[in-house]
């Protein structure tokens, strides 16, 4: 009779065992399971509570961080409009960062999905502010994080391609 097997389960290092990526891990077939470095998801978790704790200032800020963050002028007519819309702004993003959250945590084979996602995201809020720009009285922080926050996301997406998994 054999005896049950007691080996550790195998767990993906901290950086990749190749820096070859394989797209096809994109959108895995098993999405609970992650072949990726862990480094990838540490990354990822990391960014998703800074978009957590920015999307809870911009919900619960007296002015939604518009004026004392984004320096947005609120002496403007239309001013309540303003802080509505970076109230109800901190509200979706709240909703999709507990969402990625609970990804990262249940699904992490989608870990290389949501980097992808996240590094489209501030290209997209490029192309709306060309399009529809917003008067501000200075730099808001944001402006220059959002530089590179797609980046840092593509070295994420990029490592989160990559194997890891070691065998024991």
């Amino acid at each position: 009779m054999s005896e049950p097997d007691t080996a550790s389960p195998v767990r993906p290092r901290v950086l990749p065992t190749r820096w070859v990526p394989d797209l096809s891990r994109l959108l895995p077939a098993d999405p609970a399971t992650f072949h990726g470095p862990r480094l990838a998801t540490w990354l990822l978790a990391a960014y998703l509570l800074l978009v957590a704790v920015r999307s809870v200032i911009h919900l619960f800020a007296p002015d939604g961080g518009a004026g004392s963050i984004a320096s947005v002028d609120l002496s403007v007519e239309g001013a309540d409009n303003i802080v509505a819309m970076f109230g109800q702004w901190g509200a979706i993003q709240l909703l999709l960062a507990i969402v990625m959250i609970v990804l990262v945590a249940r699904y992490r084979g989608l870990v290389p999905f949501m980097a992808l996602t996240l590094a489209v995201e501030p290209v997209l809020r490029f192309v709306s502010a060309t399009l529809k720009p917003l008067e501000t009285l200075g730099t808001a922080p944001g402006a220059v994080l959002n530089e590179y926050a797609g980046l840092i996301m593509l070295a994420v997406l990029y490592l989160a391609l990559c194997p890891a998994r070691r065998a024991h």
